[in-house]
């Protein structure tokens, strides 16, 4: 299965020149959070597989305009195809803003999904808009990772977790692929393409 992730920014090769046979070999669509719901809803348009959602912390505009033909997985785990997605959208709480979780109010999210998770026998991808705290995040308070991810990533080890919000210009540290343990790690600034084997 081709999965293509997204976050961030629009991507100019889906956007400025886009054709539908790029979305050919495309069979599910993951989004990070902070892109308009108009670039979201394009990619739904010409996909043959689903779009699905996190928020990012910039994602406000979404409660009027949600991206149409597009599903939103906070606090679920989606499955396609055999495939279990956890999503946990937002970032760091750094001001007043929607989307922005304190690392108590994060937690209180994960605690509600222990039942989900033990009944899909854990998941296979995590899907977040922030990173992990220590693994590819920043120092400052807005672009800080979220310990209890890396608490899951420990304790289910899915195949991928799947994030947004570290702009690859961020840092002359930035990587777009690492691995964790068991676990490879996708920030999926603008875009991402990878293969997901069963």
């Amino acid at each position: 299965m081709n999965i293509l992730a997204v976050s961030d920014v629009k991507s100019p090769y889906f956007w400025d020149y886009f054709e539908k046979r790029k979305m050919n070999d495309i069979d599910l669509i993951l989004s990070c959070g902070d892109l308009d719901p108009e670039y979201l809803s394009l990619l739904a348009t010409f996909s043959h597989g689903p779009v699905l959602y996190v928020h990012g912390n910039h994602d406000g505009k979404y409660a009027q305009k949600p991206p149409e033909g597009c599903i939103c997985i906070e606090d679920k785990i989606y499955v396609h195809q055999g495939i279990r997605i956890l999503g946990l959208g937002g970032s760091k709480r750094y001001s007043l803003g929607q989307h922005q979780y304190t690392e108590k109010e994060m937690q209180k999210r994960v605690r509600k999904m222990k039942l989900p998770i033990v009944f899909n026998r854990g998941f296979d991808i995590l899907l977040t808009h922030a990173p992990a705290w220590q693994l590819g995040d920043g120092d400052d308070l807005p672009h800080q990772g979220f310990q209890v991810f890396r608490t899951l990533i420990d304790t289910y080890h899915p195949k991928y977790f799947v994030h947004g919000h570290m702009h690859l210009n961020y840092s002359h540290r930035s990587e777009q692929v690492r691995n964790y343990g068991e676990t490879q790690m996708i920030n999926a600034y603008e875009k991402y393409i990878f293969r997901y084997k069963t």
